[in-house]
């Protein structure tokens, strides 16, 4: 089951801006379902409704009743008292027990939007949130950055963001419960194939930079998806 956090008229969930959360919950699981259609055997029920704000006991209730073998919950943040902030970045939580299967896809959650956002990692993190104590199936929340972020909120209202957030995700429960595309499913997403260099000019060089990180394991971690893709690749250290 996927989660679009709130709802359109829930109060004070917006960016500074006006942005509402739902604008960015509800597309991404959108995406995400569209591309969880290529795989076998999967079945995607929507715990939201455009129509309404439909209540957290609500969400739990229909995804007990369905059992449901997942339930994912997407959410954009927020820092303060509704104002701007540099805070930033993507976190993921599962319930305090850490219930195994939740937390190993919180991680490749985790891990597969940091990359591929270039984001700052906040970790998988536990929280007594109603949606991850009361669903009696496996259960995880992603916030995929903040609104109250001047640049990040720039990425909230994009639909590339929005589909690569969703991309992720789909990533993530593929490979956490080794789902098996359709034979006519459209190939995954990947990076762009490399192409060959052009000529140098004489007057210099010119360099591409697809990432910068504070940590270095995400760095490399993107750097081998690259090679893996045919770039050559190299990290620098400022």
């Amino acid at each position: 089951m996927l989660d679009a956090g709130h709802g359109y008229n829930t109060p004070g969930k917006r960016s500074p801006d006006g942005m509402r959360e739902y604008e960015f919950n509800r597309a991404v699981a959108n995406y995400a379902k569209q591309l969880l259609a290529d795989y076998k055997n999967v079945t995607v029920y929507f715990s939201h409704s455009d129509q309404r704000d439909v209540s957290l006991k609500a969400r739990t209730d229909k995804a007990n009743s369905l059992n449901v073998d997942i339930f994912v919950s997407i959410h954009a943040n927020a820092f303060g008292g509704g104002g701007w902030s540099n805070v930033g970045g993507i976190e993921t939580f599962v319930y305090p027990t850490r219930p195994p299967v939740a937390y190993q896809l919180a991680q490749k959650i985790q891990r597969t939007l940091v990359i591929s956002t270039g984001l700052d990692n906040r970790g998988v993190k536990t929280a007594d949130f109603h949606v991850l104590r009361e669903t009696k199936m496996d259960a995880v929340l992603v916030e995929c950055g903040f609104m109250t972020n001047r640049n990040e909120i720039k990425l909230l209202r994009s639909e590339t963001y929005r589909r690569t957030i969703a991309e992720g995700i789909v990533k993530a429960l593929a490979e956490q419960f080794k789902l098996q595309r359709k034979a006519n499913a459209a190939p995954a997403p990947t990076l762009p194939p490399a192409k060959s260099p052009a000529p140098a000019k004489k007057d210099g060089l010119y360099k591409v930079q697809a990432g910068a990180f504070d940590n270095e394991q995400n760095a490399k971690e993107l750097a081998e998806r690259l090679r893996k893709a045919g770039f050559d690749v190299y990290i620098d250290k400022e």
